[in-house]
């Protein structure tokens, strides 16, 4: 399998993880009652499985952008020193009425 292929599928698995871990922690902390609310429907599981779905997307999108930016960055320090300017006053003439 490529190098990207095996990149992308372990920031989408650790973006499903973080969503996961987030879901669970929504219902642990019961926000806007959320747990009482997917035990107490027929259709709770659905719902969580939904949200992990949907955040998972989020997460995954956010995980690998973050990934990808990541790779730019340069670890070398800057060569050639410090560049600096003079300022040199410049006169300009007043030509409004």
């Amino acid at each position: 399998m490529p190098r990207l292929v095996r990149f992308y599928i372990r920031h989408v698995l650790i973006g499903f993880g973080l969503s996961a871990a987030f879901v669970a922690m929504l219902l642990y902390f019961n926000v806007a009652n959320l747990w009482h609310l997917v035990t107490h429907s027929p259709d709770g599981l659905l719902a969580v499985g939904l949200l992990v779905m949907f955040n998972g997307i989020v997460f995954s999108g956010a995980q690998f952008g973050i990934a990808v930016m990541r790779l730019a960055e340069d670890e070398r320090p800057p060569r050639g020193g410090v560049r600096q300017f003079d300022a040199i006053p410049v006169p300009v003439e007043d030509r409004r009425c």
